[in-house]
């Protein structure tokens, strides 16, 4: 937090001088110099610093996670101009316009961007095991284990398990219940908390904590330091939709409809389509360079067409540039008996011998799959998606995978972006459910973001 605040106020002043620069009227006399460092070093640096403050971008809840902290500052900045804006106009001062045209934009920019470096630096240190706080999962043993296998999966949150607490049992020697210490029962939370200092308390949806039982055990934990979470059971597949509203005085939980339809489609696909137009010209260099090196390199056909299921389940031929000996589908009953590193669905090898030495250096990053470019101009596939299954695969889903089908597949999505390859059927169908039921078009330019940083590591690309 103190180096938070210390490189916000840097950001400020780096800001601040770049706007004193870039003033059109020069600085004269000793006492003008003076006015402008004091401008630069203090004056500028508190404003900006107190503007975060007023946004509630220092508060931790905020902060790591999420996209709330880059709003607030986003937010801070936009007020703090509309401020100097209203109060010149209101009051005609003659304020630096350059100073505040250059200076607000770059704090921003600087303040967003050390923000980012210390989310990521944070991020990699709490999967290392630094900087964790310790948690006691409470409820059922079916939801335990499930939270539990969650924050496992995702240390970047700095959750560290140490125990549960779960309903009486008869059997008197479970002391421990998915490697975890059953370290009492949904009445011995608060004195829990107290005995091994608990930094957090997560409560899943059980019958024996209703609505005042979790009220008192909230206030219980007013008098220790441990924050209360507690998990819906529609957390996984509506997080984002999830809104608390008052309805007949009481706080209920609203979970609005996912968007298949309607404008923000309708955004989405021209979206796409103008990206991906640009995405071609912008690359053709790129393509004509890989078209040439598979075509001298090997003997068979430049491009590879396969038959993938879309919207609706139906099918279309998705194109990529051809990574394999000709006619290696025919090969994948023999390789899938053999060894298969994929998962229960997915056929994988991480040495697949159908690849030839070209083809592997492009599925190592992901450049096989740009033609696919060309499937989102004809509105085929979309740039942010669930990726494009064979009928095979789409022939073992279950309910959660359909839904998958209620939008179009994606040249990259979360899938991308959590492991690729690498992920179990399970996770897949997590994920996947996840972005069909919780697309936005922020959602989509941060994977896209992400896509970028997954592609050069070339994790799970096999």
């Amino acid at each position: 937090m103190r180096r938070l605040v210390v490189l916000d106020v840097l950001s400020a002043i780096i800001a601040g001088t770049l706007g004193q620069i870039a003033e059109t009227q020069p600085v004269s006399g000793s006492l003008t110099l003076a006015g402008s460092l004091v401008t630069v070093l203090v004056a500028f640096p508190l404003l900006w610093c107190g503007v975060m403050l007023a946004a509630r971008a220092y508060e931790q809840r905020f902060l790591w996670i999420g996209s709330e902290e880059f709003r607030r500052v986003f937010f801070a900045a936009a007020m703090l101009l509309a401020t100097i804006g209203t109060v010149s106009w209101a009051f005609r001062l003659e304020l630096a316009r350059g100073f505040a045209i250059v200076a607000l934009p770059v704090a921003a920019l600087l303040t967003l961007g050390h923000r980012l470096a210390q989310r990521e630096l944070l991020h990699r240190r709490r999967a290392r095991g630094a900087f964790q706080q310790t948690a006691v999962l409470v409820g059922h043993r079916n939801a335990v284990a499930a939270l539990h296998e969650q924050f496992v999966r995702q240390p970047k949150h700095g959750y560290r398990v140490i125990g549960c607490c779960v309903p009486q049992s008869t059997d008197a020697s479970a002391v421990s219940f998915d490697g975890l210490p059953v370290l009492g029962s949904l009445g011995d939370v608060v004195d829990v908390v107290r005995r091994y200092e608990v930094d957090t308390v997560a409560v899943l949806p059980s019958p024996e904590l209703d609505g005042p039982a979790l009220r008192q055990l909230g206030w219980d934990l007013e008098s220790t330091q441990a924050e209360l979470l507690l998990a819906p059971a529609v957390t996984e597949v509506a997080g984002p939709r999830v809104r608390i509203r008052p309805v007949a005085g009481l706080p209920l939980m609203h979970v609005e409809r996912p968007e298949f339809t309607g404008h923000r489609r309708l955004v989405k696909s021209l979206f796409d389509r103008s990206a991906a137009l640009l995405g071609i010209l912008l690359i053709s260099p790129v393509l004509v360079g890989l078209a040439l090196a598979v075509k001298l390199t090997s003997r068979g056909p430049v491009f590879y067409k396969h038959e993938r299921i879309g919207l609706g389940g139906k099918p279309f031929e998705v194109y990529k540039f051809r990574s394999m000996v000709p006619d290696a589908d025919k090969l994948v009953d023999a390789l899938f008996e053999e060894s298969n590193e994929g998962n229960d669905v997915q056929f994988k090898m991480k040495r697949d011998p159908r690849v030839t030495r070209v083809g592997a250096v492009m599925r190592r990053f992901s450049l096989d799959e740009l033609p696919q470019l060309f499937n989102v101009l004809n509105g085929s596939m979309s740039l942010v998606g669930p990726r494009p299954h064979v009928t095979r695969e789409v022939e073992q889903y279950g309910f959660d995978m359909a839904r998958r089908l209620l939008v179009k597949p994606g040249i990259t999505g979360l899938w991308q972006v959590s492991g690729r390859s690498d992920l179990s059927w399970d996770d897949s169908v997590r994920i996947d459910v996840r972005y069909v039921e919780n697309w936005t078009l922020t959602f989509d330019l941060m994977i896209l973001w992400k896509t970028f940083g997954a592609v050069l590591r070339g994790s799970g690309a096999y």
